[in-house]
């Protein structure tokens, strides 16, 4: 006789079932399957991610940008606010004393200019009241016609008008000063309302 009655039994109460027999091609549907399901989970969070990225450096490029644009709008309304009084200066002052200091040489560089297309023609000048004197002083080179400076009082400072020949100029100091101004101050309209209204 054994002695098996007097161990105790350890082996399990419930009974044994058996597993039903799974066959190679069935584990192998079962790896593909979830192969991949992790594959397309893997893929799914990697769009997802790249997504963000993208949505993240488009919204700091926008800011940048935004903040690029305050920048040059601020420096260029700035740089206006400076140059105004500048342009102010040299259009009211500057510009017309170097023009009338400059008058005299330029009706002798256009009297030069016009005389050799029309070489033997008498020269006639046309000044303002108290422009004649210093316009003679400047005809130092000798014509080998007649050249004629008169004034006329219904020219004004900075205005001449030349004759040679058949061919005439008119010169107007302040017309060009004025010109000037206008392009100036249009120029300062247009940039100020681009930087008001970007």
């Amino acid at each position: 006789m054994t002695i098996a009655h007097l161990l105790e039994d350890f082996a399990p109460q419930t009974p044994v079932v058996a597993m039903p027999e799974i066959n190679e091609a069935e584990i192998e549907e079962q790896k593909l399957a979830s192969y991949e399901t992790g594959y397309s989970a893997g893929w799914d969070d990697a769009v997802t991610a790249k997504d963000n990225e993208v949505t993240k450096i488009s919204s700091e490029l926008a800011s940048s940008l935004e903040d690029l644009s305050f920048t040059f709008h601020e420096a260029q309304s700035q740089l206006l606010e400076t140059l105004d009084p500048m342009f102010k200066v040299l259009t009211s002052a500057v510009l017309p004393d170097a023009m009338a200091a400059s008058f005299g040489h330029h009706i002798v560089d256009q009297l030069t200019d016009m005389a050799k297309s029309q070489a033997d023609q008498p020269i006639n000048i046309v000044v303002s009241p108290g422009e004649g004197a210093a316009v003679r002083a400047l005809l130092t080179r000798s014509f080998s016609v007649p050249v004629t400076v008169r004034e006329d009082v219904g020219l004004s400072a900075g205005q001449a008008y030349l004759k040679v020949g058949g061919v005439e100029r008119e010169l107007n100091s302040a017309a060009l000063i004025d010109a000037i101004k206008d392009s100036i101050e249009a120029f300062s309209h247009q940039m100020t309302e681009d930087s008001n209204y970007g």
